[in-house]
Order: structure tokens, then C-alpha cells, then sequence
């Protein structure tokens, strides 16, 4: 499998972007990494014949970052995720979730929200309630 990289600025992301459509290329995610307090970087990924090419895209945290949904469409959920868990905006999105994707109203808000507390639950109260309440999963795995 080969791979490239190539930078992209703000200005050039969306239409780097479309050129990959046009030649075929197929969305396959998004990645976002931390790079320090005030930096983030983003990797678009996609493939075409077994080919793999990204583009990076170095962003502040508190700058916006365009959209490829109006592009790719699919790339709404992926988007609305890194607004989620890193609190960077895009601009553009053809559905923004507002940063409650997967958050529920009472939860801790962006960026790196992983749990939820219910209101008046205290961490201990509910760590005690996930190790009571297993899940669907467990109740899948015991004999009948």
C-alpha cells in the first residue's frame, strides 16, 4: 500500500478536498490529534485503489476550520466528533450537532468529555452504578 501527505492551509483544505472526488478518492476518516495547549492537528484520510492519501491541515484551537460535508457528506459525523472531544469548530457544517453529538444535556461539556454524571451523582455514586449495571453486553454472555 502506498501513502502521501500533503499540507493544506484554511484556504486551500476544501478545494484540495474536492479535487479528490473528482478523481475518484473515497472518504475514510478524519484523524485530530493535540499538539499542545493551543494546537491541533488534523489529518484527512482517503484511498482510491488501495492507494492512501491525506491531507494535513495544522489548526489553532480556537481558530474555526472549514467544512468538507457540503464535499463529503459523511464527514458531518466525523466533524460534529472532533467538536465533541476537542471543541474546535468547522464552519459549514451541513448538520452541526452543537457539540452534543454524543453528549447528553447534563453532560460536562467540550472538549474531552468522556462520562456523563447524572445530577446529583457524585464520581464515586456513579462508578458504583457502571460496575452495578454491566450492560446489554453481559446479559448477552451468561447461559440461559
Amino acid at each position: 500500500m502506498r501513502e502521501t501527505i500533503t499540507p493544506v492551509t484554511r484556504e486551500t483544505l476544501v478545494r484540495e478536498v474536492a479535487k479528490l472526488k473528482v478523481d475518484g478518492y473515497r472518504l475514510v476518516t478524519l484523524s485530530c490529534t493535540e499538539i499542545d495547549a493551543g494546537a491541533l492537528d488534523l489529518l484527512y484520510h482517503f484511498d482510491k485503489d488501495l492507494t492512501l492519501t491525506h491531507l494535513r491541515l495544522a489548526a489553532a484551537k480556537r481558530a474555526s476550520v472549514p467544512s468538507i460535508s457540503p464535499v463529503y457528506f459523511a464527514a458531518l459525523l466525523i466533524e460534529n466528533e472532533i467538536q465533541d472531544l476537542f471543541g474546535l469548530r468547522f464552519e459549514g457544517l451541513v448538520v452541526d450537532y452543537q457539540g452534543t453529538l454524543y453528549l447528553e444535556q447534563e453532560a460536562l461539556k467540550t472538549p474531552f468529555c468522556r462520562f456523563s454524571l447524572r445530577q446529583g451523582q457524585g464520581p464515586a455514586a456513579a462508578a458504583d452504578a457502571i460496575a452495578a449495571d454491566p450492560g446489554p453486553a453481559a446479559a448477552q454472555t451468561q447461559p440461559e
